[in-house]
């Protein structure tokens, strides 16, 4: 049996696949979709979250922005589930942070994954309804997949391997991955990463479309300030500690990114209406 390959870690589903497309929508609570209290997580001797703490309304798009080493992605490991924190505690729509796998679509950085590994798009994408990669796609699995890779523009990767994918068909395959049960929140580490520009724009425009007809919250990290600028509702600029939190035109300043990034004498300012 093939290993399963980085970058499809994640928390399993107990529930039973029924191969049906599932319909979901966004938790019927006044519950935050994310809740962070005073999160604080030590990996060995370095301190990686200080203190954490941040609600995010169910329908927001999030940008979280920082450093390389500021926590950013052990900051999504915490919400999936994956790293339980020291201090404090995570929560996702009113129930703890891992409780609800299926409600989550996760897509993880290109880079941790194995580009070799001897697969279809067609079996990546069935591993969101799985949690595992399958020996055999059902009718209905594959019914689903390919309607989820229709919906990102790529139905036509369903037979192609996974080596043979650009960057931009791989992240296209992922987001279908992470879309297929209609998640009621979509996390993603670094999506632009390994993209050229033109799949960039194509996938905050699908992650758009995504969030307005299912009304579904997005949380992404990013490196790419102009695009938490322009495509996030909230911003949480993260460096171990949080250095500002909320509307983008309020946090992307000069004080909290030089506060976050420690540079002196590199304005950051070009991002702040």
């Amino acid at each position: 049996m093939a290993a399963r390959p980085l970058g499809l870690l994640e928390p399993r589903s107990t529930e039973s696949l029924t191969g049906d497309r599932v319909k979901m929508a966004p938790m019927s609570s006044d519950a935050p979709a994310l809740h962070f209290h005073r999160v604080s997580l030590r990996l060995g001797e370095a301190e990686v979250l200080q203190d954490v703490s941040f609600d995010l309304p169910t329908g927001a798009f999030l940008a979280v922005v920082g450093p390389n080493g500021a926590g950013k992605s052990t900051l999504i490991k915490v919400a999936l589930g994956l790293v339980k924190p020291q201090r404090g505690h995570a929560a996702l729509f009113g129930e703890a942070a891992g409780a609800r796998p299926e409600r989550i679509g996760y897509v993880p950085q290109l880079k941790t994954f194995d580009r070799s590994f001897p697969a279809t798009a067609l079996e990546l994408v069935v591993t969101g309804l799985r949690r595992s990669w399958p020996a055999r796609v059902t009718r209905r699995e594959r019914e689903a997949a390919a309607a989820a890779l229709r919906q990102v523009g790529a139905e036509g990767l369903l037979a192609r391997s996974l080596p043979r994918l650009s960057g931009g068909e791989l992240q296209r395959a992922f987001l279908a991955r992470a879309l297929v049960r209609r998640p009621a929140l979509v996390l993603l580490d670094e999506p632009a990463t390994g993209v050229d520009f033109l799949a960039e724009h194509d996938l905050y425009d699908l992650l758009e479309r995504y969030q307005a007809e299912s009304g579904a919250t997005v949380a992404m990290i990013t490196h790419d300030l102009a695009a938490a600028r322009y495509h996030a509702s909230r911003v949480l600029v993260l460096n171990r500690r949080i250095h500002g939190y909320g509307p983008p035109a309020e946090v992307l300043c000069e004080a909290c990114l030089r506060e976050a990034y420690g540079h002196v004498g590199h304005p950051h300012a070009f991002v702040v209406a």
